[in-house]
């Protein structure tokens, strides 16, 4: 496709910035690394092939550029972030024990998997224009592409397969066995754009809800892939603007796209500026579409400005479409503007929102990234927006899930992933210290006050959801976090809550099993893995085929 190579070289996904980068940006001399590179080339032998004499050649030239312009250094992680580290590869099988109580017998036989974030490429989103432009360069050089398929945000399942996916590329189809990756999946050459990391599928007919974005037109393009994996619709939305758009959502009738104003602008880059921003002054709205609708079809409702990177679900419920995710001040990439120390930016964005302050230019000074749970309300009668929170400021949410079965229809719980504000902000990353199982049809029995959004002003305060919490041993945090149903239950909350929890102080990993209708009590089970888990990112269990 003509607009691959800038369709979104990102190498953090939302969620969490990327690990300490090993680069600092420029060095002034050749020399050192030019010298021993020539004295190894005089060696080269005159009956080599010439072709590929001339190709290692140009490599090395190449490397030696790089590597004069970028100096890697090893940076130690403090140790309050250790564990976002890469770990090498077992290389074999390795059976583990259930540790602490027992595997229930009706839990089902599967695959529990977890995608996450560690880059190789130079980084082409950080830092000042040159910086990104020269990055983007050279990786197209020595690579062939701008950045690699990192495929590191989710994995999915359509039609048998499995799917590795993030933003900026096709998603990659993996063996969930020995996770060894195969080829793209352009949907049998009908898709040629980049892919979403959370397509969603519709339970009750197995169509899959995608959607692509890019940097140059068309901005984005929605599409529904059937249960046999043909493409049976594709449409351009005729945005104005690229927008960085995460996540969309599923109702039995329609599709939802949230249209937040995290911006992708190429002529912004150029004209030394970030390729992405969260534009303050621009417009949030929320775009309501039939499935098999087209641009005029769509819906659109102004809400309040913020941003949001992962929803709950999306339902009908009588004259309105009702979305639930979490949602946040400000956005967690690219990161702070350039010239801004970034792990102050973090630190301070990560603090708790009781530290919530705004400067005399209604700047936020401290907590612009504390995610709440909120609810938007859509009549799609008479326009009208009612938007709440639903959880208060005691705790940030992010990482929502619910039982996939009931995707696209009215549920009554959700859970998600509970950032621990203190730990977050020490070491400028994010880590879960708990998870939370919300009561979406239950008031909070403390009567805390929330408030309520509409689509012009803020209205009265309303009282909050009841919020569940399962929290972990002091110096424990989790990522990957996925609700499995119990098979033949018609219980929405009938199942486990399954998650990757690692200790700081040991620094062993484990995987926790969580009885959802008995959320606050400690779990069933703990399986100690052979060794440490880093966090990440998406999670997914995968039941087997006899027992789905």
């Amino acid at each position: 496709m003509a607009s691959s190579s800038f369709a979104l070289p990102l190498h953090g996904s939302v969620g969490e910035h990327s690990t300490s980068h090993r680069y600092h940006p420029i060095k002034s001399s050749l020399s050192s690394t030019v010298k021993p590179f020539m004295k190894d080339l005089l060696k080269t032998s005159l009956r080599a092939d010439v072709s590929k004499t001339i190709k290692n050649t140009s490599q090395r030239i190449l490397d030696a550029f790089v590597d004069s312009v970028f100096q890697f250094v090893d940076q130690p992680l403090l140790p309050s972030q250790k564990n976002f580290a890469p770990v090498e590869e077992i290389g074999e099988d390795v059976e583990v024990i259930c540790n602490e109580g027992n595997v229930p017998a009706d839990f089902p036989e599967g695959i529990y998997i977890r995608n996450g974030n560690k880059p190789a490429f130079v980084p082409t989103i950080e830092g000042d224009s040159p910086a990104i432009l020269a990055a983007a360069l050279l990786n197209m050089l020595r690579f062939g592409m701008v950045s690699k398929q990192i495929s590191n945000t989710s994995i999915f399942e359509h039609s048998g397969k499995f799917y590795a996916s993030a933003e900026n590329h096709l998603p990659q189809e993996i063996d969930i066995f020995t996770l060894e990756t195969f080829d793209k999946w352009d949907v049998n050459g009908a898709w040629d754009r980049a892919f979403t990391s959370h397509p969603k599928k519709d339970p009750r007919n197995g169509e899959l809800v995608i959607m692509g974005i890019d940097a140059v037109k068309p901005f984005f393009v929605v599409g529904v892939v059937s249960g046999w994996k043909e493409l049976s619709h594709k449409v351009d939305l005729k945005f104005d603007r690229a927008t960085l758009i995460h996540e969309l959502g599923i109702t039995e009738k329609y599709t939802v796209i949230m249209d937040f104003p995290l911006t992708i602008d190429i002529n912004r880059l150029i004209n030394g500026g970030p390729l992405i921003k969260y534009d303050k002054e621009g417009y949030a709205r929320i775009g309501v579409m039939p499935r098999y609708g087209n641009a005029d079809s769509v819906q659109w409702f102004e809400v309040e400005k913020h941003c949001l990177f992962h929803n709950f679900n999306s339902f009908e419920d009588g004259n309105e479409v009702v979305i639930r995710g979490c949602r946040s001040p400000a956005a967690i990439i690219p990161g702070p503007d350039h010239g801004l120390n970034k792990f102050e930016w973090f630190s301070k964005g990560l603090k708790a929102i009781e530290t919530f302050k705004e400067s005399s230019t209604g700047s936020t000074q401290e907590g612009y990234l504390f995610a709440r749970v909120c609810e938007w309300r859509l009549n799609m009668e008479t326009g009208e927006v009612k938007e709440r929170n639903l959880t208060g400021t005691d705790f940030p949410m992010d990482f929502p899930m619910i039982n996939e079965h009931f995707r696209g229809v009215k549920q009554k719980y959700g859970y998600t992933q509970v950032r621990d504000c203190m730990a977050s902000s020490s070491c400028g990353m994010s880590k879960y210290g708990s998870l939370a199982k919300l009561y979406f049809e239950e008031s909070d029995s403390k009567l805390s006050v929330g408030f309520c959004l509409t689509k012009q002003k803020e209205g009265k305060g309303e009282h909050l959801i009841k919020v569940e919490y399962n929290r972990f041993a002091e110096n424990n945090f989790c990522s990957g976090s996925v609700f499995v149903p119990k098979g033949g239950s018609s219980e929405e909350d009938d199942g486990w809550i399954v998650s990757f929890v690692h200790n700081e102080d040991t620094d062993v990993s484990q995987v926790h099993i969580i009885d959802a209708q008995k959320f606050s009590s400690k779990p069933i089970a703990k399986i100690t893995l052979p060794q440490r888990v880093p966090y990440g990112f998406h999670g997914i269990f995968i039941t087997m085929p006899h027992q789905a």
